[in-house]
């Protein structure tokens, strides 16, 4: 069998309807999973049994995470949010934590993450983090925007390797203060957090950029989704 790795669901606030990238479901596919689109859904009882036919879950990206998560007010540069992904999201995160269930989070995967577990965030970083690195990228998004530093002796080194890799960048937002339940895994070249693990699980690992754009021409992103399907089998 499969494993069956649940994907939280993309929204989109003008057309009232929920969609998802094709390439989280085909690069879990590709890595011999059996990806299922989660409902948007503050219902416990509804969260709770669909939890449970998941051997994962794929945190995907989509709206800001609201500041309220955090514990700030929202800015005029802050984006949209969706406060239902952000309570959903809660609850989904709380019950893998609690399970050691394995867990991908990708863009705002790796921010929600770290906001929920006590860090903060910039709403907006070219407004507030001065760089020359670009982390919003024009199409194709299957190449390199900048690269990251990968810190050895870490989940992700073990994975793709230590040192320096090329990555995609697509993302206004990023981890401001890290929570004090995750590691670092990859700073980018301008000292950005970009990939993390929560501590004392086998599998709960979160990354800035974008392996559903690249898993079919680089390499470190089949690695990486290949790596959470196995956790999850």
């Amino acid at each position: 069998m499969k494993p069956v790795i649940g994907l939280i669901p993309l929204y989109d606030d003008d057309k009232e309807s929920l969609w998802m990238l094709p390439g989280y479901m085909r690069a879990v596919e590709t890595c011999g999973g059996l990806p299922v689109m989660l409902p948007l859904t503050n219902d416990e009882a509804d969260l709770s049994q669909a939890y449970q036919w998941c051997d994962g879950i794929l945190f995907t990206g989509g709206h800001d995470v609201s500041p309220s998560v955090y514990g700030e007010p929202q800015k005029e540069s802050c984006g949209r949010t969706c406060p239902a992904r952000d309570q959903m999201e809660g609850y989904l995160l709380d019950k893998c934590l609690q399970d050691h269930k394995p867990l991908l989070g990708i863009c705002r995967g790796i921010q929600f993450i770290n906001a929920r577990l006590g860090g903060t965030l910039y709403q907006d970083l070219p407004s507030e983090y001065e760089s020359g690195v670009e982390h919003h990228m024009t199409p194709p998004y299957d190449r390199t925007a900048h690269n990251v530093e990968v810190l050895k002796g870490t989940k992700l080194a073990g994975i793709i390797g230590e040192g320096i890799h090329g990555v995609n960048s697509y993302h206004h937002q990023a981890i401001k203060a890290l929570s004090p339940l995750v590691n670092v895994m990859a700073y980018s070249e301008d000292g950005l957090v970009e990939a993390i693990e929560v501590k004392d699980q086998e599998f709960a690992v979160a990354i800035q950029w974008h392996p559903e754009f690249s898993y079919k021409t680089d390499p470190d992103s089949i690695k990486l989704v290949q790596a959470f399907i196995d956790a999850c089998t």
